[in-house]
């Protein structure tokens, strides 16, 4: 027996995390023997607490990464913060702080709760994506995509949001055309800014071959966005002045080519100053003006009622020659395509829609095989249909399966187009008008232009000690000593972008950084890299499907390309974790009154309680609802387990096998392979429930005869092994209590035998015609012929038979037995 005091979380919980942080225990050697597993989470924001959502997403990744040290693995499981952005400059400016001071306060703050949670975090990989050492980094990088000219810089229409006083990329604007961080409106601006082109890796991008698990939603998601369209480019013409200007136009459907009846211009193109007529002008002026003030998201809504103004002037369709009338709508968009529609109502909702409206004539040229051509007065929509071409000229009659083909083979022919592919994936914008932020390193002189800040001058500090504007304008842009400098290559005077990189530039590189976090000559080292990356298990949310998980896929193929990296992807496996809700099934939020602080219930039940609570609320991937009261469940389950093993440990096994010792055993082996099972696939609270039953029986059996064996005492082992992921500090106090002199974390994770999870009897059903009228106990090894002796020659079974013929006998092994007769 173990003498003991009652479970007492505060004191075993601070006592083992020191312990375990003196020791080392869970820094990842760079020289281990062992198998590497790289098991990362998306690091936090560093907003001064953690919250529930932390809780959540932190305990099953963390009792995932346990689970694989056990199992032999050199796990590197490291943590950082994604320190720079928006919030912390706000905050600064709300408070008449530096932004630096608020952000490293936060920090020092989540590191305490961190600990507290008792994670296995490698603290000496950390990362702060706001100190020169890690953004000197990400400026190198920077230069990187700059020498390969994928960084560029241009005016062109950007997303401005007049809340936060800078721009946005297309990804960060929502669905109604708001600023997904403080909901104002969007507008659109053309400003100087800097973009990646992502778009040239837009190919490679839909290419998921070299991933071993996503989530195919999120998989998805991302080719959606990326928006691979196949079809034809085809150039009309115009008279401008005194020489004729080709157009191309991209369209998915090259066989309504002479269904055009109208062209229609983006109202940004450059086009439409050099077409437009002097008496349509103020009206052409007037709308481009108006177009200007609205969204993206606002222009492509299919609620929106068909806007346009006639520029009076008339393109060339190259293929039939006839005159198109020109317009302006704002439902076309200089980012997709060239920024120039062809309209084909009859065949094209939009087009459809507009042309019904400005009084446009509707052409019919393709008609379903069995079909003739119909009146399109009478139509109500549009017929978006693959079909027969019809009044198409030389093409009449070419069916839906040939017609496209046929087009773009005369078009190439022509030498007025050819087959081409579109992407709806635009360039990422990476500027922002801020200064809490990663400075871009380019410097403007007026001999030499735009030149890069050499390698060997990074990083480009960011100063500390700023004046915000009460306009909330960058600080940058009024720093005389940040914003003057010299040319690097006259040495004359010059000056410095004050633009500041888009945060997700930092989180798209931050977990190659954690394989050499303290590397001061390279970003990493080619050793370290092939080593530990790419990452083999990731976990995170799914609202970063489509910005930082395409963003880090972007950027490890580009670094890849440049020679930097030798794999193509970044993460091998990703797992999305669901939402904690409040009470009230809704979404955590201050403003609904339902967030719970997690501190307040660790400092009552202790870490593990409220691990283990969060992993039992329901299936990782799905979420569940926080109730604090059933935090009591949980607490009363631990304490069990402490009490059980407190009662019945022995170091002195001193009873013969039994068959109750024998049946303990059986379990073991079934336990472990249910839990093991489960934690491969994530199933957190499943596995946590087989561990309460497995409990629970040992608890039944504290008889002398049964807890005094071998058996038993190795089930008591087994238990703590298995819980040691779940609950990290009892397990780890109770093992050292029993005798052991080494972690729990670092022992050998059980292994079960198949054989033994087999039950050596089980309960035979016996049915008649499908009713149950008898359950015999048999030998699990028992045979068919077997099973119908027994049932056969049972006087129950045999009383309900009676003089009935047997038509049939079911026989389902391990189960029943349905014995059908008339």
């Amino acid at each position: 027996m173990i003498t003991r005091t009652k479970f007492d979380p505060k004191e075993i919980e601070s006592k083992w995390q020191t312990k375990w942080e003196a020791d080392h225990i869970y820094h990842a050697s760079d020289d281990s023997a062992k198998p590497d597993f790289y098991h990362l989470v998306m690091f936090p924001y560093p907003s001064g607490d953690l919250h529930m959502g932390h809780w959540y997403n932190y305990s099953p990744f963390d009792a995932y990464g346990r689970f694989k040290r056990m199992q032999g693995y050199n796990v590197m499981q490291p943590i950082g913060f994604d320190a720079f952005g928006l919030p912390a400059e706000n905050a600064a400016i709300k408070r008449g702080i530096q932004a630096r001071t608020w952000t490293l306060a936060n920090i020092e703050n989540m590191r305490k709760q961190l600990r507290a949670m008792g994670a296995q975090w490698d603290w000496q990989r950390e990362v702060i994506t706001c100190l020169p050492d890690y953004y000197k980094w990400t400026q190198w990088l920077f230069l990187q995509f700059y020498n390969k000219g994928l960084a560029y810089r241009t005016k062109a229409p950007a997303n401005w949001c007049p809340g936060c006083n800078t721009t946005l990329a297309n990804e960060q604007v929502l669905a109604d055309g708001t600023c997904e961080r403080c909901g104002s409106v969007v507008e659109r601006r053309e400003i100087d800014q800097w973009l990646l082109k992502i778009s040239s890796y837009a190919e490679r991008l839909l290419d998921f071959s070299e991933v071993i698990d996503w989530p195919e939603k999120t998989i998805t998601m991302q080719r959606n966005w990326i928006g691979r369209s196949e079809g034809a480019e085809i150039r009309f013409t115009a008279n401008i002045g005194d020489k004729q200007e080709e157009i191309p136009v991209f369209t998915t459907r090259p066989d309504t080519i002479y269904g055009v009846t109208f062209f229609v211009l983006a109202p940004e193109h450059p086009w439409v100053d050099k077409i437009t007529t002097p008496e349509q002008r103020a009206e052409v002026t007037a709308y481009v003006d108006q177009a200007r003030r609205m969204t993206e998201i606002e222009r492509m809504s299919s609620d929106k009622d068909k806007s346009g103004v006639f520029t009076g002037a008339y393109v060339t369709n190259p293929v039939s020659g006839e005159k198109i009338p020109v317009w302006i709508a704002d439902y076309v968009l200089m980012s997709y395509g060239s920024g120039a529609i062809m309209g084909v109502p009859a065949h094209d909702q939009r087009d459809f829609e507009f042309a019904r409206k400005f009084g446009i004539p509707i052409r019919e040229v393709i008609c379903a095989e069995e079909d003739e051509a119909s009146d399109t007065a009478t139509w109500s929509e549009a017929k978006e249909a693959l079909g027969r071409m019809v009044n198409s000229g030389p093409f009449d009659g070419t069916p839906g399966d040939e017609s496209k083909a046929r087009v773009i083979q005369f078009i190439k022919e022509k030498g007025i187009g050819q087959s081409t592919i579109n992407y709806r994936l635009r360039d990422w914008l990476i500027s922002r008008q801020r200064y809490w932020g990663c400075p871009i390193p380019i410097v403007y002189c007026a001999d030499h232009g735009t030149v890069p800040v050499p390698e060997d001058q990074l990083p480009v500090r960011l100063p500390e000690n700023v004046q915000f504007k009460a306009t909330g304008e960058s600080p940058l842009r009024y720093e005389p000593e940040f914003l003057n400098t010299t040319c690097p290559i006259c040495g004359g005077p010059a000056t410095r972008e004050a633009d500041t990189m888009d945060t997700f530039i930092d989180s798209s590189w931050y977990y190659l950084r954690y394989a050499d976090p303290h590397n001061s000559e390279e970003a990493w080292s080619q050793e370290k890299m092939q080593k530990w990356l790419p990452v083999d298990q990731y976990v995170g949310g799914v609202e970063h499907a489509i910005l930082h998980l395409l963003y880090s896929r972007f950027f490890v193929k580009a670094l890849h390309d440049m020679g930097h990296l030798n794999f193509d992807e970044p993460f091998q496996r990703l797992f999305h974790q669901g939402m904690v809700l409040g009470s009230d099934g809704q979404k955590m939020s201050k403003s609904r009154g339902n967030v719970e602080a997690p501190d307040r219930y660790v400092d009552k039940y202790g870490a593990d309680t409220v691990r283990c609570y969060m992993m039992f609320i329901g299936p990782f991937e799905a979420g569940g609802l926080f109730r604090a009261d059933n935090l009591e469940g949980i607490w009363r389950f631990l304490n069990r387990v402490w009490s059980l093993i407190g009662d019945t440990w022995t170091n002195k096994p001193d009873t013969a096998e039994t068959a109750e010792s024998k049946a303990i055993e059986r379990l073991r082996h079934k336990t472990i392979k249910r839990v093991t099972e489960d934690l491969n696939h994530f199933r957190f609270n499943t596995a946590l429930a087989a561990l309460m039953e497995f409990n629970n029986a040992l608890i039944k059996q504290q008889r002398d005869n049964v807890a005094h064996s071998s058996a038993y005492r190795a089930a008591l082992e087994t238990l703590l092994q298995l819980l040691a992921p779940f609950a990290p500090h009892l397990t780890e106090e109770l093992w050292h209590q029993t005798g052991h002199t080494k972690s729990i974390h670092t022992s050998e994770w059980p292994v079960h035998i198949e054989e033994l999870t087999r039950d050596e009897a089980f309960t035979l059903v016996v049915q008649i015609n499908g009713k149950v009228r008898e359950r015999i106990e048999v030998s699990a090894d028992i045979s068919e012929e077997e099973v119908r002796t027994l049932a056969l020659n049972n006087e129950r079974v045999q009383s309900f038979i009676g003089q009935a013929s047997i038509q049939k006998f079911i026989y389902i092994p391990g189960r029943l037995i349905n014995i059908v007769v008339r």
